[in-house]
């Protein structure tokens, strides 16, 4: 690669190109090549206008990766921006795939802008625990107006071309596949039409209505803090275009760059990066070669019709890969494909789908009855009764019709994978795949594999997990596996707490209040008690030393209360409600328990909820990195910011561990442990060793 800048003419015409693959980062030499180039331009009297515009497959990215944790180098973004917009001729930004963060602070630096259609924008700063730091916060608003510009960077989410237009953000979308034509177009129409400079620090129009009406802000204020959850970043954004409102463009920079510095040194920053830089890596599977290619997946089908089959093949389907969903049943077929058909017809009566494209996934659903008219599928995924004898029984059938490399995958969560792959002759083909329920929302996947999985399988897992839309993790074979193994020691905690004199309405605020979407009680409700019911009853029949013994959940489950489903689970739900309330008959049901079992109920205080409930999880994530289950630290951080809701904020488990100190933890855990019937609460050995040696979780080399 030549320079990651350079300057090129068309006519009067000056053309700035930014080549900086992948994304067009901008790095330091970027920033660094736009002065120069733009310095170049202005110095040229032929060149009347000026288009900037990113090489390859998109505008351009916000920071450098490479850059990251690392002291700051001139020239910083904002001067970049201010030069470019302080440029005596017209600029125009081209933008064609994304101009996200930084990039798009670039273009509204510009005069003017116009897109390709399909193109997207934003400022996703607040998901890494920042705001916009080079104008964005003081540009965007006199753009787009106030309450939009407070809705889309509060947000992240970036906008459609469309949508930009809409708001002011991009002049004009244009058909076509090249944004240097477009750009060059535009810019040649300002000359011929006497167009000039328009620099977006001098538009106040869009700021009027706030101007004229304080309670604009206030209620955005209002909104954004009930949708943040303690989060600190979003806030501070609405307090840079507060300042954007209240004073002029110049007092508004400062106080963005103050506001900037203030979430930079937060360590819900430090935590977002974490988990940020975590997704990427483990996308990676340690021991596995670079060289190694994925098969190719041009066919799926699914096995079983229910809640998890029809979920997983709406995730194909929604990938736009033909999938088969088969079933035995005639009539839970029927059933399954009608709750498909619901589901998307509920996408499109809120707005989220067109008619055309629900018929289009609908038809990529192929329902069938018959396991020989799967076997060309390049990958089949299992999803039926959680019973490793009819998971096998299914192997076994899969084994006989499925062509010669197929990959042969169970959803299972808790199963002995390496016992499913034996009852095949192609153990090199099977492994898990592990989605979450609801399997078309949930972004985790859990790829499992066991002991004989073919590196290529692997790959093929990992990348097809990227064509679903999913987070993917690599993890080893064992109960649970990385996330419900985790989970189980919490839930194990929750129910202990319950029985020794705390309400789950209790533990569960604890959880809540640390930043979880729901409590321990509340998810188990919502994804049904039964299921775990029926989990522990496998494991006792199968006399499984480490099942855990029967409990009052059980005694719950056992009444038919099953959760929200039920309408009565741990809690009671209203018709058409889904807000848990405290239910008498389950309180009296714990009593019973309570006595039954000679517990005399005590009062317990929120901080040890907390530490018995989080530090377990700890404590077992500690041994599952132990064994080899999970190559990195961040990896088990991945799958529970991103399939159990832990606050991203504070980077998952591993990270919130460390930060919290593992030396404390031990101790706390060392304290619990030596409590009648709590052995089970000793630190592990790598917890232990670890805050012995003043070190933590980030310390570990990967496994």
């Amino acid at each position: 690669m030549g320079q990651a800048v350079r300057l090129e003419r068309e006519g009067e015409i000056g053309v700035i190109v930014v080549e900086n693959p992948p994304v067009n980062a901008l790095g330091q030499a970027v920033r660094q090549g736009l002065l120069a180039c733009l310095a170049q331009a202005e110095a040229d009297e032929a060149v009347r206008a000026l288009v900037i515009l990113g090489a390859g497959r998109t505008f351009m990215a916000g920071a450098d990766i490479r850059e990251f944790g690392k002291p700051p180098v001139p020239p910083f973004l904002p001067d970049v921006v201010d030069a470019i917009e302080e440029a005596r001729k017209p600029t125009v930004a081209a933008i064609h795939g994304t101009a996200l963060g930084g990039g798009l602070e670039i273009a509204m630096g510009c005069d003017y802008r116009v897109a390709l259609a399909g193109a997207k924008v934003g400022l996703p700063e607040v998901t890494l625990g920042l705001l916009p730091g080079a104008g964005g916060t003081q540009r965007l608003p006199r753009l787009a107006g106030v309450e939009a510009a407070i809705e889309i960077m509060t947000g992240g989410k970036p906008l459609p071309s469309a949508e930009a237009v809409r708001l002011g953000i991009v002049d004009e979308v244009a058909e076509g596949a090249d944004a240097r034509a477009i750009g060059v177009d535009f810019a040649r129409r300002l000359l011929r039409d006497g167009a000039v400079k328009r620099r977006t620090r001098d538009l106040s129009a869009p700021l009027d209505a706030a101007r004229a009406d304080p309670a604009l802000l206030a209620t955005a204020r209002e909104k954004v803090a009930g949708r943040s959850r303690g989060l600190v970043s979003p806030l501070l954004i609405v307090d840079a275009v507060e300042a954007a409102v209240r004073g002029d463009f110049a007092a508004g920079l400062k106080r963005e760059r103050e506001l900037f510095e203030q979430a930079m040194d937060s360590p819900q920053r430090r935590g977002l990066i974490h988990a940020f830089f975590s997704q990427r890596q483990a996308a990676r599977v340690p021991g596995l070669s670079p060289d190694v290619r994925p098969r190719p997946v041009a066919q799926a089908a699914v096995i079983g019709a229910g809640t998890m089959g029809t979920g997983i093949a709406m995730v194909f389907a929604n990938a736009g890969l033909p999938v088969f969903l088969l079933e035995t049943d005639e009539s839970a077929l029927g059933r399954g494909m009608e709750t498909i058909r619901r589901t998307y017809e509920g996408a499109v009566s809120k707005g989220r789908m067109k008619e055309a494209e629900l018929a289009r996934r609908m038809a990529l659903v192929r329902p069938t009855l018959d396991y020989a008219g799967i076997g060309e599928a390049d990958i089949v995924v299992e999803a039926v009764f959680e019973s490793m004898e009819v998971k096998r029984e299914v192997f076994a059938r899969l084994d006989a019709v499925m062509k010669p490399g197929a990959i042969l995958a169970t959803n299972t969560s808790t199963l002995d994978i390496d016992v499913i792959a034996a009852v095949t002759g192609r153990p090199q083909d099977v492994a898990g795949m592990h989605f979450f329920s609801p399997a078309h929302i949930m972004r985790l996947l859990e790829n499992v594999r066991g002991a004989r999985t073919a590196p290529d399988v692997q790959a093929t897992l990992m990348e097809l997990g990227k064509r679903l839309g999913k987070v993917s993790i690599m993890t080893g074979v064992c109960y649970g596996f990385v996330g419900n193994r985790m989970l189980h020691q919490r839930g194990r905690e929750a129910i202990d707490l319950v029985e020794e004199g705390a309400s789950p309405a209790e533990v569960d605020a604890v959880l809540t209040d640390f930043g979880f979407p729901m409590g321990q009680f509340a998810l188990w409700d919502l994804a049904g008690i039964d299921v775990g019911w029926r989990i522990r009853q496998e494991r006792r029949k199968s006399g499984d030393p480490d099942a855990p013994s029967p409990n009052w959940l059980d005694r719950v489950a056992e009444k038919g209360r099953f959760g929200q489903k039920t309408g009565a689970g741990v809690y009671a739900y209203e018709p058409g409600s889904r807000a848990p309330l405290p239910d008498p008959e389950v309180e009296a049901l714990i009593a019973a328990w309570r006595e039954e079992k000679g517990v005399t109920p005590r009062r317990i205080a929120p901080q040890e909820i907390l530490e018995r409930c989080l530090y377990a999880t700890v404590n077992e994530g500690a041994r599952i990195l132990e064994e080899g289950i999970a190559a990195r630290a961040g990896d088990i951080d991945v799958a529970w910011v991103n399939g159990y809701g832990f606050p991203a904020h504070k980077g998952g488990p591993m990270f919130w561990a460390d930060e919290t100190g593992l030396a404390a933890i031990v101790e706390a855990l060392g304290s619990y442990a030596r409590q009648p019937g709590r052995a089970h609460l000793e630190p592990a050995p790598l917890l232990a060793r670890l805050a012995r040696e003043g070190r933590g979780f980030k310390d570990l080399p990967e496994a």
